[in-house]
């Protein structure tokens, strides 16, 4: 947990009233995980954040708050990247079985899905081949990196 009062999530991030999650869940997009739900209405403003965890998915109120605890998190680590409007996740059942790492894939894919993430970039820490421009161009020799003219 983070103890700098600038990188908490604040109020102003948060779905509140029933009135916004009643919005939300008439009007958003819905895609599905089973680990989670997402309902996104886009909007304008910065993405905010609403959370449906129910007793359904964990009896006891700690595991429902951990499960909280990771999604509000990560959309505080990715909110700058997200799409405006209101998010509301809904935990499902396996939630509360799942580790933290499931729990932030979950969210991420479902993001990714709704179209209110952008696409990864490539994996690898390697840069792109440089693509030649025309055919007198060399192009680097994969196993030495020096230039070849093909012929």
């Amino acid at each position: 947990m983070t103890t700098d009062p600038r990188a908490r999530f604040p109020r102003s991030a948060r779905v509140r009233s029933r009135v916004d999650y009643t919005r939300v869940f008439e009007g958003g997009r819905r895609s599905g995980d089973p680990l989670l739900g997402l309902h996104w209405l886009p909007g304008p403003g910065a993405a905010r954040l609403g959370q449906a965890v129910s007793r359904k998915v964990d009896q006891r109120a700690v595991g429902r708050n951990r499960i909280k605890r990771i999604l509000r998190e990560t959309v505080r680590r990715l909110r700058p990247q997200m799409a405006g409007g209101d998010y509301v996740v809904v935990a499902r059942p396996a939630a509360a079985r799942a580790s933290h790492a499931q729990i932030v894939d979950a969210l991420m894919r479902l993001l990714r899905k709704a179209g209110a993430l952008p696409a990864p970039g490539a994996d690898g820490t390697m840069p792109a081949a440089p693509v030649p421009t025309s055919p007198s161009d060399p192009m680097p020799d994969a196993s030495t990196g020096r230039a070849c003219v093909p012929e």
